[in-house]
């Protein structure tokens, strides 16, 4: 039996809760059902796993049945469930997961548009639910969520072995209502409870600005997220830097988590000549990579002068961008470090009302890099201080601006 996939190819790091519209990719798969069959293990198939093995399996399930006090409280489709959560959460990926039927209209909710929340992208890394990046004007950024800040309770619920679709469950609520979250910050020698109240969540996607007239002034253009119409939105960016008549340009991407792989292809297209790699889609040897090249628009000769503002809040397709651009030398690189998240998911369903989300592939930079791994190091480092921020200075745009006025 086949049964259609919704492919994923973005970050998977899941906005707490705007709409991941834009998170989801525009492929679709099949995947073929098991069919061999094997005595008290029906649907398995019987290269991965013998009956023998599967016993204390079911010696557990009756354990369970004879002697747990609660025993009637749980049905057995609950308990397939739950070992079918286990099953997923057994790779160590906090991207593959199984949606039992609420997580999974949970899901299909977000994926439908949910504008309610608080504005922030969240992550597992070593365990730890990390705030990516908060979204510029949102509720969680008005209330002095960071990037980087690891969050250790909601309200009064324990983050710890929490997964990132799990923590935006609890997260998420409607406009006016309030969660805690309790945050451990580096620099800070005692955590902080902030609350934060939900919202409807607008998300400028593209905005610019021009420091100055003519040849040396310095033109802006910051990406907030990597939407279905980004690339039509950059471009009318890309067009009022044109008629400014400036040959600097400043992308702002952080804070980016990042959105369509398609939206960073073909925005990167502007800058590179046809057939430059953007980036691989690495399988792991399950099926050829994919490899993603220029389109070509290329519209920029060798007078382009071109910074690109990273933090530890750029991910994803961000990283595609900044990576393609800074790798084939079109962009410098200053900020900090950015995240460190690229691959790839396939939303498989299972049954009419439960799903597999899997991840499949990652994602390479031109020269090999794996966005999963360390993420990408600017070219020139500027750390964000305290200072820095009680006195509202971007410090980091400084230097852009500093670099592109010493050059010609």
């Amino acid at each position: 039996m086949q049964k259609n996939t919704v492919r994923i190819a973005v970050s998977v790091m899941w906005l707490v809760i705007i709409s991941v519209t834009f998170y989801v990719g525009h492929h679709f798969g099949y995947q073929d059902g098991l069919s061999s069959n094997t005595s008290g293990f029906p649907g398995a198939n019987t290269s991965l796993v013998t009956e023998s093995q599967f016993a204390p399996f079911w010696q557990v399930w009756q354990i369970l049945d004879d002697k747990y006090v609660a025993a009637s409280s749980t049905s057995a489709q609950t308990k397939i469930y739950g070992a079918m959560q286990g099953l997923a959460a057994s790779y160590g990926d906090p991207y593959t997961v199984f949606f039992p039927p609420q997580e999974n209209q949970d899901f299909q909710d977000q994926i439908q548009g949910d504008f309610e929340g608080v504005g922030m992208e969240i992550d597992v890394k070593a365990g730890e639910l990390i705030v990516v990046a908060p979204l510029k004007g949102s509720p969680a950024e008005k209330a002095g969520v960071r990037a980087g800040d690891i969050i250790t309770k909601i309200d009064a619920t324990s983050t710890t072995n929490m997964t990132a679709d799990d923590a935006a469950s609890i997260i998420r609520g409607p406009k006016g209502t309030v969660v805690k979250l309790t945050i451990v910050r580096s620099g800070e020698a005692q955590s902080l409870v902030i609350p934060v109240t939900r919202d409807v969540i607008n998300i400028p996607t593209v905005s610019t600005n021009q420091i100055g007239t003519g040849p040396s002034s310095i033109f802006t253009i910051t990406l907030s997220t990597f939407t279905a119409d980004s690339p039509t939105l950059f471009q009318g960016a890309l067009r009022s830097f044109v008629e400014s008549g400036s040959h600097k340009l400043i992308l702002d991407l952080r804070g980016d988590p990042g959105g369509y792989l398609e939206a960073a292809w073909d925005i990167a297209s502007w800058f590179l000549p046809v057939g430059d790699v953007v980036v691989t889609e690495d399988y792991g040897g399950k099926q050829p990579a994919q490899v993603f090249k220029s389109k070509g628009y290329n519209i920029f000769n060798s007078n382009l002068q071109m910074v690109i503002l990273v933090d530890g809040g750029t991910a994803s397709a961000a990283e595609i961008l900044s990576g393609a651009l800074s790798q084939h030398g079109v962009a410098t690189l200053i900020g900090t470090k950015t995240f460190g998240k690229g691959s790839v998911q396939e939303l498989i369903p299972i049954t009419s009302n439960t799903s597999l989300k899997v991840t499949v592939a990652r994602w390479l930079t031109p020269n090999g890099t794996n966005l999963s791994h360390n993420g990408l190091d600017p070219d020139i480092n500027v750390p964000v201080t305290d200072a820095d921020i009680a006195s509202g200075t971007d410090s980091q745009m400084l230097k852009a601006e500093s670099f592109l006025q010493a050059k010609p």
